[in-house]
């Protein structure tokens, strides 16, 4: 049975749907004004994974994943460009999409986009004035009245007297209180707007996901995901607008991924240690990123450095190489493997435990006379990940650059390895391993005088 750990009882729960057998869950997505960065690959890969496993589990599953595309910082980079920001947004959505496809994370169900939701967040904003859950602000911009929403602050276990005390005095008076957020924000001059009961405007962030969430999934749904920065004031502000327009109880379960850490320090452009995705596959292969990812429990931090991910890369050669040489037939894969992993994942998708099975099936594979079932054991459960994708032999063979040694030029090489050691020149036969070696290969002899070899990651 499925539990996961719901921040919202900070708890791990018995995973019951909503609807037997379907599921929907809510992501919040990328603010599209710039490349991704690791902690956005965490996000996309985190909710993957999850997506993936709950329907290899047999649900029927709608995965809602979000763009933010009309926000202060995208007006901001687009007045800097001196472009339209449509441009500059359809430009950073198709680069999260290439990212997303480098890293084998499959597009959600549907991706809503704050900027085609206009009609829906207005219609949730009237609903709100409606209710007198928010007003319209001295200077035009509407605001959400924090102190008329009962359970504020029962996602963070944030005490709402203490949030009004720790407040800096306001001297904004178009808010009732200092706690107030807008719901939306009356136009400056040259800044996109759309039409509204409220003036010329556009969204504020918050408004956006409660209107995009429950217009792709109800008022009322399974799970709802994001890092664990959006958990305030961003979810319970989320909270607090959707069960104040609705009525109804919001989301069932709350999900948040840990922070990215690098080298043990915050990730942030200030320190010198921010990294966009595209800079990392520069140096490191799309899936060692996918498999490095996976390789903490998604709600632990993640600590990101160079050598975290060369290890990565050696755990991955290592099933990559168990799997080497077997033609995966379908065939029924290993009853009692497949029950430890999914109990693994049905722990509130624990994916070191999943991947720690995935290594002892290449144990066994590794041993096996008869490979088949192992191997296709290996590889089928390997895939609820996301991983072991590659042919293993173009993977083996794929690996860094070793300064422009072609394939053609190592199989030479290999061949005249193999004559020096039919001539008994032991000398020569293993200074073209070192020389080999030195450019990153490594051979291995094995059964009929055969030589296999491999990229160093």
């Amino acid at each position: 049975m499925l539990k996961i750990y719901n921040t919202l009882t900070r708890s791990k729960q018995e995973f019951v749907p909503k609807q037997p057998g379907k599921i929907g869950m809510y992501v919040c997505g990328m603010t599209v004004y710039d490349y991704c960065h690791i902690g956005h690959a965490r996000v996309m890969v985190v909710f993957d994974t999850v997506a993936r496993y709950l329907r290899h589990s047999g649900y029927e599953l709608t995965y809602v994943r979000n763009v933010t595309d009309i926000d202060d910082k995208i007006i901001q980079r687009a007045n800097d460009n001196g472009e339209d920001f449509s441009a500059l947004t359809e430009r950073f959505i198709e680069a999260m999409h290439e990212d997303e496809r480098a890293l084998s994370v499959l597009p959600p169900d549907i991706e809503p986009r704050a900027t085609r939701s206009i009609t829906a967040i207005i219609n949730m904003i009237q609903k709100l004035i409606e209710r007198e859950y928010a007003y319209v602000g001295g200077n035009g911009d509407v605001f959400y009245a924090v102190n008329r929403f009962q359970g504020y602050g029962k996602l963070s276990g944030k005490n709402i007297e203490d949030l009004q005390a720790g407040e800096r005095v306001d001297v904004d008076i178009a808010k009732r209180d200092p706690l107030d957020f807008v719901l939306w924000k009356m136009a400056k001059p040259g800044e996109p707007y759309w039409d509204s009961p409220w003036g010329q405007g556009r969204p504020g962030w918050h408004i956006e996901c409660s209107a995009m969430s429950t217009c792709c999934l109800g008022n009322h749904f399974d799970i709802h995901g994001g890092g664990m920065d959006l958990q305030f004031p961003h979810h319970e502000n989320e909270i607090a607008q959707s069960e104040g327009a609705t009525g109804e109880p919001f989301v069932n379960y709350w999900m948040h991924n840990g922070f990215v850490r690098v080298n043990e320090e915050k990730m942030s452009k200030s320190l010198g240690n921010f990294f966009t995705v595209r800079e990392v596959l520069k140096q490191f292969r799309p899936e060692v990123i996918r498999f490095f990812i996976l390789s903490s429990h998604y709600r632990s931090p993640l600590n990101y450095s160079d050598e975290q991910l060369d290890d990565a890369g050696a755990a991955l050669t290592r099933l990559y190489t168990a799997l080497r040489g077997v033609g995966i037939t379908d065939v029924a894969i290993d009853a009692e493997f497949k029950q430890r992993f999914e109990q693994a994942m049905d722990d509130d998708f624990n994916t070191p435990v999943a991947l720690a099975v995935l290594f002892d099936v290449a144990r066994e594979l590794n041993k096996a006379e008869d490979k088949q079932i192992l191997a296709a054991t290996l590889k089928q459960l390997a895939t609820i990940l996301g991983l072991l994708q590659d042919d293993p032999d173009s993977f083996l063979k794929g690996g860094a650059s070793t300064d422009g040694l072609t394939e053609v030029e190592i199989e030479r090489l290999i061949e005249a390895r193999k004559a020096a050691k039919a001539n008994k020149d032991w000398s020569q036969a293993d200074s073209i391993r070192d020389q080999l070696k030195a450019q990153g290969i490594l051979l291995e002899d094995i059964a009929g005088g055969l030589t296999s070899w491999r990229r160093e990651n």
